[in-house]
């Protein structure tokens, strides 16, 4: 039976972020996993984690200016001391926060802009990540994102249908890089929602890269609601991660159609309630 991971950038957010940590846990989820730790200090949310007996499992190393359009620096020509410079971040998020995997993010390739010098940028900055990282006993990830959406308006901080312009976007073009970097430090990240949306044949993605797959997302397809919610078979893909020997988590990062309590009857069968908690007096 997959591992699932409450994203609470995008669960729970009818409470006050460091509460979701004991919503998470009292629906059931064994791990959590959210965009952008360094909103909060380090020790802070450790201990949330070691409170509800929860593990973290992937965060995003820091991406640049979010509200000026910054979704990563990874593959950004002129900003690379700035992405080399935030391992030292991921470091002392990942130790505090017992987190082994975190997501390596290219950024925005804009319209004009030299595409070739972007991935020799890309290629370079991931060897460099995925060699200082393995000193610290972290993985990296890379993870294609559909270019063709952007960020929910009026939604939760942190919460996207896609990023525009993203330089990442097909399993083959991240399975090249992979190829190019030569780390085995680095792995790869596949969000089965980002998977429909561009390319479809998810359960035969998923086996062809088993071997590389460290992480997994799931979301609805369209509108990126519950994963019981449009075109995609979750089911019949759990059941494939089980037959394939997959033993990471699945993480779930999707926005409640209406309410997240209610959202989570999909998960009952395994293991996880959506049972409100009562408000104290």
């Amino acid at each position: 039976m997959p591992q699932f991971a409450a994203n609470l950038h995008y669960l729970f957010s009818e409470l006050p972020f460091l509460e979701r940590f004991d919503a998470a846990a009292a629906a059931g989820f064994k791990a959590v996993e959210f965009q952008v730790p360094y909103d909060y200090p380090s020790a802070e949310l450790s201990a949330r984690l070691h409170a509800n007996g929860l593990k973290m499992v992937l965060f995003d190393a820091p991406m640049g200016d979010w509200e000026r359009g910054d979704r990563g620096l990874a593959a950004v020509p002129g900003r690379e001391k700035e992405f080399r410079d935030g391992l030292d971040k991921v470091v002392e998020y990942g130790n505090a926060l017992g987190c082994d995997t975190v997501h390596l993010m290219a950024g925005v390739v804009g319209p004009g802009e030299d595409y070739k010098a972007a991935e020799r940028t890309y290629v370079a900055n991931l060897r460099h990540a995925a060699s200082v990282l393995a000193g610290h006993g972290i993985a990296g990830v890379i993870e294609p994102i559909n270019k063709k959406m952007g960020i929910v308006q009026n939604g939760p901080s942190y919460t996207t249908q896609g990023m525009h312009g993203y330089f990442l976007n097909h399993t083959d073009q991240a399975r090249r890089i992979l190829d190019e970097v030569g780390s085995r430090n680095l792995l790869l990240h596949l969000d089965c929602y980002h998977m429909q949306m561009l390319e479809g044949n998810l359960a035969e993605t998923i086996r062809e890269h088993i071997g590389l797959l460290r992480h997994v997302q799931i979301a609805g397809v369209p509108g990126r609601h519950e994963p019981s919610d449009g075109e995609i078979n979750y089911p019949y893909l759990f059941d494939l991660l089980d037959e394939l020997g997959y033993r990471g988590w699945v993480g779930c990062e999707y926005r409640p159609r209406v309410d997240t309590w209610l959202g989570l009857s999909w998960a009952a069968k395994y293991g996880i309630q959506g049972a409100r908690p009562v408000a104290s007096k």
